[in-house]
């Protein structure tokens, strides 16, 4: 199994943080949390789709990934009620 990322799909245009520190997008709002494998050759850029099949093109990738130790979901806690229910079922599965 290739490299997974999570990534934010972000509001157009920017408006306040839905997580005031650290999170991504530089003040934009995060509007859905997706899965992402890697790129073609590649472990550390995410591929061009999201597993539910969006374009990656306007998301940021969190800073961790889920292969990482010390996760307990493939989502950041703080964005639980955001996650995109097709990438997490196929992460589940």
């Amino acid at each position: 199994m290739s490299e997974i990322f999570v990534m934010y799909e972000l509001d157009q245009p920017p408006t306040a943080r839905s997580v005031p520190d650290g999170a991504p997008g530089e003040g934009r709002t995060v509007r859905r949390v997706h899965a992402a494998h890697a790129a073609p050759g590649t472990s550390t850029t995410p591929g061009p789709r999201t597993l539910c099949g969006k374009d990656t093109f306007a998301m940021d990738p969190a800073e961790r990934k889920p292969s990482e130790p010390a996760r307990t979901s493939w989502y950041p806690p703080a964005y639980a009620g955001l996650v995109c229910a097709q990438c997490d079922a196929v992460m589940e599965a």
